[in-house]
């Protein structure tokens, strides 16, 4: 098979490292990649955006398989667009009509309700209804939790326990904030727990589920500061053991996956569920369309069986003949980020110490946000690269990714030392 993985991040880096070890492969294209992928497969120079010229690219390399991996380019139609162009492709990646699970948080609320998936209490408000949803916020107990309705880069929520707080950046996001994605809010009731990251493969009617994970979102140690789009991942996640996980099949993936087929939505692919542990209970905070970044990169790790051929069993809708196999070893990643990150950064530095062998067998190295200038590999993102152990525990695994980074070097260089360090007692 010929296949195309959409993306140039860590995900999109950790998807095409672990399809290009599968036998069924014939040659791998990554679009655009980057120099990381550039050493496993063929990059090819292209804008998301471009529907057009992304067929032309698949007709001319004869591909078999196309692997979206961000959320845009799903939200915006691109399965729907090559179900049309080129029927006999397969997508990895729901159509336009699924892709509203992470497009539209309304939509996935009113989703959940309607299954009766378990997840918190809302309402939803427009920028004419500011008044009612400021009288709303004092009829509920802080933290105060405000997301943007629209894909904002995952960085569309906003927890305060100031009520005056929550009220200005109400307004700041009714202001344009968030630009089309704050036209509306959804301000839901605060769950009080600990997180979990569960991912699962479907094609609309059976599942696949994958190992799951946990992030790390906060830029600062102890889950200080501003949210970032990850800080690192780890996984299995020790809480998550079998009692739980079998509540979050039973109230969660289930019901997601006969709303999805009550529902006639064209879904094939990777759904992301982020969940809270509340007091051993399973609540549902969001939907991603796709795997998580840098969730991916520590899940991928785990995958011991062909995830190329779930994949293949997924878009031809065999994936109930399927059985993953997963690692019992524990997986960690941590990201180098650049100086200045989540805020303004400059790019363009050199990065040294990646002369890393991606066949290794304790620690792969995902390029996240890096470009070649020159014969140099370059800083070119907030989040520049993903080191990924695998090992026997947790603690030899953060182990290997934290020495493995104190060989990389880069200026303005910062990555958390604490990842994984909260589940070390559990």
């Amino acid at each position: 098979m010929n296949v195309l993985v959409l993306g140039s991040g860590g995900r999109e880096s950790a998807l095409a490292w672990k399809i290009a070890g599968s036998p069924l492969l014939e040659h791998l294209y990554c679009m655009p990649g980057n120099p990381g992928t550039a050493s496993f497969a063929t990059n090819v120079d292209c804008s998301l955006s471009d529907f057009e010229s992304i067929a032309r690219h698949i007709s001319d390399l004869s591909v078999d398989m196309l692997v979206v991996g961000p959320e845009n380019p799903l939200v915006d139609g691109i399965t729907d667009f090559f179900r049309e162009r080129i029927p006999s492709l397969m997508v990895i990646g729901p159509g336009r009509d699924g892709a509203r699970l992470e497009g539209s948080k309304d939509f996935a609320k009113a989703f959940m309700s309607g299954h009766s998936i378990p997840t918190a209490a809302y309402r939803t408000f427009e920028a004419s209804q500011i008044e009612e949803a400021s009288a709303f916020l004092e009829e509920i107990k802080p933290p105060y939790v405000l997301k943007a309705d629209g894909l904002a880069a995952g960085k569309g929520v906003i927890i305060t326990h100031s009520l005056e707080e929550a009220r200005q950046e109400l307004a700041s996001m009714f202001g344009g904030r968030f630009g089309d994605a704050g036209a509306k809010v959804v301000i839901e009731e605060y769950l009080s727990g600990i997180e979990l990251s569960v991912f699962v493969l479907t094609d609309g009617k059976d599942y696949l589920m994958l190992p799951h994970a946990k992030d790390y979102k906060r830029i600062g140690e102890g889950d200080t500061g501003p949210n970032t789009g990850g800080m690192g991942s780890v996984s299995p996640v020790t809480f998550a053991d079998e009692s739980f996980m079998a509540k979050v099949e039973e109230r969660i993936i289930r019901p997601t996956i006969r709303g999805i087929l009550s529902e006639g939505m064209n879904y094939c692919g990777f759904i992301f569920i982020g969940l809270m542990n509340c007091g051993g209970d399973p609540y549902v905070i969001e939907y991603n369309v796709r795997m998580g970044d840098p969730e991916c990169e520590s899940v991928v790790r785990r995958i011991d069986s062909d995830l190329l051929e779930h994949l293949r069993a997924a878009a031809t809708g065999t994936l109930s003949l399927e059985k993953i196999e997963v690692s019992p070893m524990s997986s960690v990643t941590v990201m180098a980020v650049s100086g200045g990150y989540p805020g303004s950064y400059k790019k363009g530095f050199t990065i040294s110490g990646l002369d890393v062998n991606y066949g290794e067998e304790n620690t792969v190295i995902f390029h996240a946000g890096t470009a070649v200038s020159g014969n140099n590999v370059v800083t070119s993102g907030g989040r520049v690269l993903a080191v990924t152990s695998l090992a026997a525990s947790l603690d030899e695994a953060r182990k290997a990714s934290y020495g493995r980074l104190a060989k990389i070097g880069f200026e303005g260089i910062f990555y958390r030392s604490d990842i994984g360090c909260d589940l070390l007692d559990f």
